[in-house]
């Protein structure tokens, strides 16, 4: 049996010669010691019939057990009949490449590649939910060397701030980044995809909350009218009831959108590019969203155009004319009139969708329509929006009617006080 002639020692206190020496260790691997006092572990073999050197790393950075377990790495390459020189130099840009493949350069590779099917904001919202939450810990790390529990450990930072939500949203964007490592041959696993069961459980999700009954609903409007608001808030509110659009998607209505409105069949035709859209759709005028506008919307438009006509926006902000009202303007608005945790803006939907499908209940497809609630078949969607205008349009009179009901114009809404 060989027995191994060096010792950490003998490595440690080997001194430079005149001429340079080996120390043997057996089995073809020495201490190299140079006259200018470099060590280095060399492998003495023979390959294709040539006796050949493989230098296996500088002593003391690489240790004497280290450079045995390169030596025996080396002796199963001869073994398997390959060169262990060529083996060593695929090793090492092997290394190269899993050390140039960190998580953040493949992570903004996946991201410049997938946001072509998000819109500008989402996209935005995931590469700093990256940049903040993911980068700092495991941005530097190579793929390969990232552990479940690395995962992990990023991920309790951000539930430590109660974001647990966030934490899981973040835990599916780290999973596709190395989902697309994976298909791309730059590591073999997913490390992300385990840690999702060790996540703490999302909160049980509620409904936005709102109102249900007819007379609820007509007192929202009796008690924002009442207290003291800008008029412009008061009419965004109203026109936003008999509407029932999204909150976002009034605040950043243009007049441009309805400066044209048919005097007998008014339609408000909001585009699909402010829509809550798949962003391929958004450049495609067939998902543009069709409002009919009963009477009592048009009357506040009428009421309206004097007090913000000047601004690109129907309803726009209080302090810069150009820029668009604050959703919030209308959560506040709420709050104050006592509805906190009762109802907000989008509680208004929900508000109409149950009025309206307990009236009408087999219009329940049509009401769905309304709230922009799309079939998944894409060419059904699009027929579907064309269809059906005229019961549309008389669902949305009827539902001003009787929401109004008793209700004084919106003309009134100017004479109340202002905050």
């Amino acid at each position: 049996m060989a027995v191994d002639l060096l010792t950490d020692a003998k490595a440690r206190n080997a001194k430079p010669k005149a001429s340079p020496y080996y120390l043997a260790d057996g089995r073809g691997l020495s201490l190299y010691v140079s006259p200018a006092g470099s060590r280095l572990w060399r492998f003495r073999y023979r390959f294709g019939g040539k006796p050949r050197t493989l230098t296996l790393g500088e002593y003391p950075g690489l240790s004497l057990a280290e450079a045995r377990g390169r030596h025996a790495r080396a002796r199963q390459a001869l073994r398997d009949g390959r060169n262990p020189a060529s083996v060593q130099s695929d090793d090492r840009a092997a290394q190269a490449r899993n050390a140039a493949d960190n998580f953040e350069r493949v992570a903004r590779e996946w991201h410049t590649i997938t946001k072509a099917r998000w819109t500008d904001v989402h996209a935005g919202n995931v590469l700093d939910s990256l940049e903040k939450d993911v980068f700092p810990t495991l941005g530097n790390k190579p793929l390969r060397d990232i552990t479940p529990a690395m995962v992990i450990e990023a991920l309790r930072k951000v539930e430590a701030r109660s974001a647990i939500e966030t934490a899981h949203r973040i835990q599916q964007r780290v999973s596709m980044v190395f989902g697309f490592a994976v298909a791309g041959g730059r590591c073999d696993v997913n490390p992300a995809a385990i840690v999702k069961q060790a996540l703490a459980p999302l909160p049980p999700k509620g409904r936005q909350p709102a109102v249900k009954s007819l007379d609820e609903a007509r007192q929202v409007l009796v008690s924002t009218a009442s207290i003291p608001a800008s008029p412009v808030t008061k009419l965004a509110m109203r026109f936003l009831a008999l509407t029932a659009v999204r909150p976002g998607t009034l605040a950043a209505t243009l007049w441009d959108e309805l400066g044209s409105l048919d005097p007998d069949k008014p339609v408000w035709r909001i585009p699909a590019a402010r829509m809550k859209l798949k962003k391929a759709f958004k450049d495609d005028e067939a998902h543009d969203h069709l409002v009919p506008l009963s009477p009592d919307a048009v009357e506040i438009l009428e009421v309206l155009k004097p007090l913000t006509g000047q601004s690109p926006f129907l309803f726009p902000n209080d302090r810069h004319i150009r820029k668009p009202m604050s959703e919030n303007a209308l959560s506040f608005l709420l709050k104050r009139a006592g509805y906190s945790r009762k109802h907000v803006p989008h509680g208004w939907r929900s508000t109409f969708s149950t009025i309206m499908n307990e009236r009408r209940r087999h219009d329940k497809a049509v009401i769905d329509l309304m709230l922009a609630h799309l079939p998944e078949d894409a060419v059904e969607a699009a027929y579907n929006r064309a269809e059906h205008m005229e019961l549309r349009r008389e669902i949305a009179n009827e539902w001003a009617a009787i929401l109004l009901e008793g209700l004084p114009p919106a003309s009134d809404l100017l004479n109340g006080r202002r905050n």
